[in-house]
């Protein structure tokens, strides 16, 4: 029994075989997914699939690398979205540095919204930060102490630092596949301490497949790689890991129902 706690499968990178990769779940254990926003026009085909399949959630909100194209997006726009039944987080959403496809200036103003949204809507912050980590944590710690809210980092792959200061504010860290490359290793260092409450497991598909399809397009599927490297981080059983990242997912994302996922 696996989660994949974040992927983009209404990309179009899955528009041909859609039902493979869904068949590829079934078959590897992966009993539910959350299907992690990037666009308000890519919003309606989330949902699309979360309708059609139960086991698949759905987060809203705009990438940080698409914050140029919404200026005027308030924490409104979010919450008239979280309404539908499998809407069950905010975002992803945050900053990212290492490209400059948006201003700092608009990631910042995005995020901020983004983060009210989750305040007043109850919902979890799926986080994206990249190269920010001191405006990431300045950013949570100011609006956490006006509001709590909960979340989690996913695809952490930033530092010591980010990572103590999330776990302080109750915040979930997510395993990617980045764990599994061989130049990894501070950041298995980093995992290896994350406490087992506070674990979740993702693909992010259609990126960074894990050790050994690394090169090929993600998908939910193999989040088995992700849980299997993070047994071996953990010196815990396979199915240990993979019962501690799903409970996890379902304590995190409350809305999400485990009544959807596949039965075996």
């Amino acid at each position: 029994m696996l989660v994949d706690s974040h992927c983009h499968i209404d990309f179009n990178d899955f528009e041909d075989d859609i039902e493979d990769v869904i068949n590829n779940m079934r078959q590897n254990g992966v009993t539910a997914a959350l299907n992690a926003g990037n666009s308000f026009e890519g919003f309606e085909d989330q949902l699309k699939l979360s309708e059609k399949y139960p086991f698949i959630y759905t987060a809203v909100g705009v990438h940080p690398h698409n914050a140029d194209e919404y200026p005027e997006v308030t924490a409104k726009d979010l919450l008239e979205r979280t309404e539908h039944k499998k809407v069950v987080a905010i975002g992803e959403c945050g900053l990212d540095y290492y490209y400059d496809y948006s201003t700092k200036e608009n990631q910042i103003r995005l995020f901020r919204e983004h983060i009210v949204a989750a305040q007043e809507s109850g919902l979890p912050l799926v986080i994206h930060t990249r190269d920010a980590d001191d405006d990431t944590i300045a950013i949570l710690k100011e609006m956490y102490e006006e509001k709590p809210f909960s979340g989690e980092i996913h695809c952490f792959s930033s530092s010591k630092e980010l990572a103590d200061f999330a776990l302080s504010i109750g915040f979930y860290i997510s395993a990617s596949g980045i764990i599994t490359f061989n130049k990894s290793g501070d950041l298995r260092d980093i995992f290896a301490q994350v406490p087992d409450e506070k674990l979740l497991a993702e693909t992010d598909s259609p990126f960074l497949a894990p050790v050994p399809l690394r090169g090929h397009r993600n998908e939910p599927a193999n989040v088995k790689y992700v849980v299997e490297k993070l047994a071996q981080i953990k010196n815990l059983p396979w199915e240990k890991v993979a019962e501690i990242t799903t409970n996890n997912f379902y304590k995190l994302f409350r809305k999400a129902s485990d009544k959807g996922r596949y039965e075996y």
